[in-house]
C-alpha cells in the first residue's frame, strides 16, 4: 500500500465565513463543498473545513496543521495585509525551520514554515 496524499479536518463554527477567510485571506480555493464540510486547495496542499455537529470533529478552535512553504516572509505580508490575525512574525528555529502561526476565525492554528539554511 502506498499512502498519496492526506487531509487534515478542521472543525469551524461557520462554514461560509471560515471558506470566506481561506479564500479571500489566505489564497486557498474551493475544491468542493457538500452540506456543511468543504475542501479547499492551495498548490498541492488540501485542507477540509466541517462546520462543528457534523460527526467525528471536535470543537471549533482545536485544529492544528503545520504546512511546508518554499517562503513564509512575502506570505506573511501578503495575508496580514489582508487581515489575518497571526502569533508574531516568521522567525528561524533552532529546529531549522523559519515560520510564523495564524489563526482561522476560530482559532484553529495554521503553522506556515520554510527550512533555514542551517537545515
Amino acid at each position: 500500500m502506498k499512502i498519496n496524499s492526506a487531509a487534515t479536518v478542521f472543525p469551524v463554527s461557520d462554514l461560509d465565513a471560515s471558506l470566506r477567510f481561506f479564500i479571500e485571506v489566505l489564497g486557498f480555493s474551493e475544491d468542493f463543498r457538500f452540506g456543511q464540510y468543504a475542501g479547499i486547495k492551495r498548490d498541492d496542499c488540501c485542507l477540509h473545513l466541517s462546520a462543528h455537529g457534523n460527526p467525528n470533529t471536535g470543537a471549533p478552535g482545536t485544529g492544528a496543521v503545520y504546512f511546508f512553504c518554499d517562503e513564509v516572509d512575502r506570505y506573511f505580508a501578503e495575508i496580514t495585509e489582508r487581515g489575518a490575525v497571526t502569533d508574531g512574525q516568521p522567525r528561524d528555529y533552532d529546529y531549522g525551520m523559519r515560520d510564523f502561526i495564524a489563526r482561522d476565525p476560530d482559532g484553529n492554528q495554521l503553522t506556515f514554515g520554510t527550512p533555514t539554511q542551517r537545515a
